[in-house]
């Protein structure tokens, strides 16, 4: 199994999908449930079977009507791979969240620690 070089959040939500069932999954389905187009999803699909992250087959039921369905399902090391890939993917998203929620002029780096110093530069009162 290779490693995950790119994780967008497109692969995440493809990532949780696979996760969350325990038996293999239709490509279609798969679109439908991460709410991606499929031309997002089936891409990251092969790429995840490229990388041996995901096993998949075709259907075999002739009796059934309309195209064959592909299934696609995570392999061992894989679904403990997409766990590892999705919690890491949440940890950088709660980081820049947090990050990007702090107030400009609270005493940070941005202000060499001192509250009030944006204000006082751009000719406001602190």
């Amino acid at each position: 199994m290779q490693p995950l070089r790119r994780v967008t959040p497109a692969t995440v939500d493809v990532l949780r999908v696979l996760i969350e069932e325990a038996g293999p999954v239709w490509g279609l389905l798969v679109v439908g449930r991460a709410g991606r187009p499929t031309g997002s999803v089936y891409p990251i699909l092969d790429r995840l079977e490229s990388l041996e992250w995901v096993s998949s087959q075709w259907e075999d039921d002739p009796d059934r009507p309309g195209p064959r369905r592909r299934f696609y399902i995570l392999t061992g090391g894989g679904r403990a791979a997409a766990r590892a890939a999705v919690d890491e993917f949440e940890l950088r998203a709660q980081r820049r969240h947090a990050s990007s929620s702090r107030p400009a002029d609270a005493g940070g780096a941005a202000t060499g620690g001192v509250p009030g110093v944006a204000a006082a530069r751009l000719g406001g009162a602190s």
